[in-house]
């Protein structure tokens, strides 16, 4: 066999994957490491994400507290009455933050979020505003896949007072 006679493979030049802009977030997103939290409700709150009515989280404080910075999309929240196990979780899909609230940002929050935070009564919705009026910062936290659990898959054993929690 003489030098050069045999034939080589030829190699075609590899182009590199272009994923659509949606395929291309997805893959960033779960890049990351997803965090875990456990957020705190009432069980009247716990049936109104289970039923599909509530749609988005809302939390707000003077300080800067979890969920404040910490949840972010793709995460996992997982959720629990006060005194019971876990009875469910949701992934979250959107977050959005307030730092420095003011009437107007208020404002926008009532007429964007006030239905889907599902808060009852034109009174209760009164009184939750009226309640977190001194409030500096605010997390918006949208919900996804909600799924509840039969039995709970983890157990946490949570002794103090605070609503949420990164685990």
């Amino acid at each position: 066999m003489e030098s050069g006679s045999w034939n080589q493979p030829q190699v075609s030049s590899i182009q590199p994957l272009k994923l659509a802009s949606s395929l291309q977030h997805q893959v960033i997103m779960y890049n990351r490491l997803m965090k875990k939290h456990l957020a705190i409700f009432t069980p009247e709150t716990i049936k109104l994400i289970f039923s599909g009515q509530k749609t988005v989280e809302s939390r707000f404080s003077q300080k800067k507290i979890q969920p404040y910075g910490e949840v972010e999309v793709g995460d996992e929240v997982y959720l629990k009455p006060r005194g019971e196990e876990i009875t469910g979780r949701f992934f979250v899909s959107k977050v959005i933050y307030f730092d420095g609230l003011d009437e107007e940002d208020w404002e926008l929050i009532k007429q964007n979020y006030a239905s889907k935070l599902a808060l009852g009564t034109k009174a209760k919705e009164v009184d939750y505003f009226k309640s977190h009026q001194n409030a500096r910062y605010g997390t918006i936290i949208y919900m996804d896949r909600v799924e509840q659990f039969i039995t709970s898959p983890i157990k946490i054993t949570k002794k103090d007072l605070r609503g949420w929690v990164v685990l």
